[in-house]
C-alpha cells in the first residue's frame, strides 16, 4: 500500500487502518515528543518563583508589581489557546509548536534585559503565547492519539509541565545565585527554546483514518459523545460552563501557591532552613520546589488513569477534596520547615490533576475533532483564574497573613469537589445521551 503523503504544515500523518505505515517514531513516540516539548517550557510557569526576590531586591518594585508579570504570562497563556489551536486543528502541530518555542525563547531572554516594568510585562506577554502555543499542540495532540487512553495521555503530556522543572529548580537556583538572575533568564529561555523548535519538525497529527479508533477501548466508566462539536456549538451548553467554573475555582489556589511560593516561605521563616528527608537535606524553599514539580507531574497521569477506570468525575471529587484538606492544614502548619515541605507536596499533588481530568472529560462530551481548540477554550479558566491573584495578595496585605487566602482557595476547592458529583456529572451524563 502507498505511504500517505506528508503535508509540509502538518507534518507526516498516519492512519489507524491495519497496513498503513505509522507515524514518526508512532503515536507513543508522538505522546513522548509533547511531554519533551511541554518540559521545555515548564519553568517559564514553575521556575518565576525563583526570579521574584531577586528582581525585587535589584529594582524594588514591590512583589505584587513584580508578579503582575506572572498574571500577564498565565493569561497570554491561556486565552489564546483557542487561536491556536483553531490553527493545529487545521494545519497540524509542526508550525505552530516552532512559532511557540521562538517565543519562549525571545519571552526570557527580555526578561534578562528588562529594566522597568513595562518591559516585565511586555517579555511576560511574549513568552505567555508562546506557552500557550506549544501547550495546546501537545495536549491536543494527546488527545487525538489516544481516545482509547485520553486521561493517561493527556496527563502524561501535561506531566511535562507540571515536573518538567524538577530537575531545573536546583541549577537555576544556584546560578541565580551565583551568576544573577539575569544570566539565569537568558541561558534557561534560549536552551528550552531551541529543543521545542527542534522537537517540532517531528511532530504529526492522525488523518481522517484514524477516526476508526475514535470509540475503541473507550471505558464504560465515562460518557462520551456520540457526535462532534466545534467551538461555537461548545460555548453554547451549559456544561462547558459549568466545567469553565470548575476549572476556575481549582486553578486559582495551585497558581496563587505556584506564583508565591517563595514569599510564603519567606513569610513563614521556613525558606532557607535545612530539612532532611530520606537522607537528602536541602533548604525548605529548594525541597518544597523540587517535591512540589514531581508530585505536580505524577498526579496528572496517575489520575488521569484513575479517571479512565473510574471516571472523570468521580476521580474530580477525591482529588478536589485531597486538595481542599491540603491547603488547610498548609496553613495550620507552614510554619514547620519539614511540614512545609510536605503539606506543599500534597497541595501540589492534589492540584496539578486539573490539567489531565478537564482536557480528557471535554473531549468525551464534545468530540475529538476540534479537540485542540475545544480544550483550549476550556484552558482560558486558568488565564481567568489568574486574575484572581492579585485579590489574592490583597488579602494577605490587609490582614498581614496567609491564613485568609488559604481558607479561601480550600473553600474553592471543596465546592469544585462538590459540584463534580452532584452537578456536573448528572449534567454531562444526560447531554451525552442526547449526542447519540
Amino acid at each position: 500500500m502507498a505511504m500517505p503523503a506528508a503535508d509540509p504544515a502538518r507534518g507526516p500523518t498516519v492512519s489507524a487502518v491495519a497496513g498503513v505505515d505509522a507515524p514518526t517514531l508512532g503515536r507513543w513516540g508522538q505522546l513522548a515528543l509533547g511531554v519533551l516539548c511541554m518540559s521545555m517550557i515548564a519553568n517559564m510557569q514553575y521556575g518565576w518563583t525563583l526570579f521574584v526576590n531577586p528582581i525585587n531586591d535589584k529594582y524594588q518594585w514591590g512583589k505584587p508589581a513584580i508578579q503582575v508579570a506572572f498574571t500577564i504570562f498565565v493569561i497570554t497563556e491561556t486565552w489564546l489557546v483557542p487561536i491556536e489551536g483553531w490553527f493545529v486543528d487545521r494545519y497540524g502541530p509542526r508550525v505552530v509548536t516552532l512559532i511557540g518555542g521562538a517565543l519562549c525563547a525571545l519571552g526570557w531572554t527580555l526578561n534578562a534585559y528588562a529594566d522597568s516594568l513595562v518591559m516585565l510585562y511586555v517579555a511576560a506577554a511574549i513568552g505567555g503565547i508562546g506557552a500557550g502555543a506549544v501547550y495546546g499542540t501537545c495536549v491536543g495532540n494527546a488527545l487525538k492519539w489516544f481516545p482509547d487512553r485520553r486521561g493517561l495521555a493527556a496527563g502524561l503530556t501535561a506531566a511535562g509541565f507540571g515536573a518538567g522543572s524538577a530537575l531545573t529548580v536546583v541549577p537555576i537556583a544556584a546560578m541565580i545565585r551565583d551568576s544573577g538572575y539575569e544570566h539565569t533568564f537568558l541561558v534557561f529561555g534560549l536552551a528550552q527554546g531551541v529543543v521545542v523548535m527542534i522537537a517540532a519538525q517531528l511532530l504529526a497529527s492522525p488523518d481522517a483514518g484514524f477516526k476508526d479508533r475514535m470509540t475503541v477501548g473507550v471505558s464504560s466508566a465515562n460518557a462520551v459523545t456520540g457526535r462532534q462539536y466545534r467551538p461555537s456549538e461548545m460555548v453554547r451548553t451549559p456544561v462547558f460552563w459549568l466545567m469553565y467554573l470548575m476549572f476556575v475555582l481549582m486553578a486559582a489556589g495551585g497558581l496563587m501557591a505556584t506564583a508565591s511560593l517563595g514569599p510564603i516561605a519567606k513569610d513563614f521563616k521556613v525558606d532557607g532552613v535545612p530539612v532532611s528527608i530520606l537522607g537528602l537535606t536541602l533548604p525548605a524553599l529548594t525541597f518544597a520546589l523540587t517535591i512540589d514539580r514531581v508530585l505536580n507531574g505524577i498526579t496528572r497521569p496517575f489520575f488521569g488513569w484513575v479517571s479512565d477506570r473510574i471516571g472523570r468525575e468521580n476521580t474530580m471529587v477525591l482529588a478536589f477534596a485531597i486538595e481542599g484538606v491540603g491547603i488547610l492544614a498548609l496553613g495550620a502548619f507552614a510554619h514547620h520547615p519539614f511540614a512545609f515541605v510536605v503539606l506543599t507536596g500534597m497541595v501540589f499533588f492534589a492540584w496539578g490533576e486539573i490539567y489531565s481530568l478537564f482536557p480528557s472529560t471535554c473531549a468525551d462530551t464534545y468530540g475529538c475533532q476540534s479537540a485542540t481548540a475545544n480544550a483550549g477554550l476550556l484552558y482560558t479558566a486558568k488565564g481567568t483564574a489568574s486574575l484572581l491573584l492579585p485579590a489574592f495578595l490583597l488579602i494577605q496585605s490587609q490582614t498581614g497573613s496567609w491564613q485568609a487566602v488559604f481558607y479561601v482557595a480550600s473553600g474553592m476547592a471543596f465546592l469544585a469537589a462538590f459540584l463534580a458529583l452532584f452537578v456536573l456529572k448528572p449534567m454531562r451524563a444526560r447531554f451525552v445521551a442526547r449526542s447519540h
